[in-house]
C-alpha cells in the first residue's frame, strides 16, 4: 500500500523519519570514543532485605542512567554536550558521540562531570518516562 503524504512535493512524511535523525552526521570525520552505558537505581533496606516495593534488578526499575565516555587529550572547555530526549550530542575538537538513549530522559534535570585525571565524562540523567515494570 503507499503512504499518501500532506503535501505532493514532499518525499516522506514525518513519521517515516526516525526520531534523533537530525542530529546525525555522516560526512563528519571525527572518531566516536570509547563510552559505556550503566542503570542506577536508588534502593533502601526494605528494598534489598524484604524486597518491599517490588523492584528487580533490571533496567526497567532504574531512574537514571550514567554514560561514561572516554575523551583523551580534551579540556573540559573543548566538549559542547546537547541532550533532547532519546538522544546525546557530543563534540569536541577530535571526537563526536551520537548516542541514542534507551529510555527517554528529562534533559533540565542531568548533570556532567569532568573527571580529568582519567579523561572522562561523566553525564548522570534522570529517567523521565518509566515503562509499566518501573515502579518509581
Amino acid at each position: 500500500s503507499k503512504v499518501k503524504s500532506e503535501n505532493r512535493k514532499t518525499i516522506w512524511n514525518t513519521e517515516e523519519v526516525p526520531e534523533g535523525s537530525e542530529f546525525d552526521d555522516t560526512w563528519d570525520p571525527r572518531e566516536e570514543p570509547e563510552y559505556e552505558i550503566l542503570f542506577k537505581q536508588c534502593v533502601g533496606t526494605e528494598d534489598v532485605f524484604f524486597g518491599m516495593s517490588g523492584k528487580d534488578p533490571s533496567t526497567a526499575c532504574c531512574e537514571d542512567i550514567v554514560i561514561k565516555i572516554k575523551l583523551p587529550e580534551t579540556k573540559y572547555s573543548d566538549i559542547t554536550l546537547d541532550i533532547q530526549g532519546t538522544v546525546l550530542d557530543l563534540r569536541t575538537p577530535k571526537k563526536k558521540l551520537l548516542l541514542h538513549l534507551p529510555y527517554p530522559v528529562n534533559s533540565t534535570d542531568g548533570r556532567a562531570r569532568f573527571l580529568s585525571e582519567e579523561e572522562i565524562l561523566e553525564v548522570t540523567l534522570r529517567v523521565s518516562k518509566f515503562d509499566f515494570m518501573n515502579f518509581a
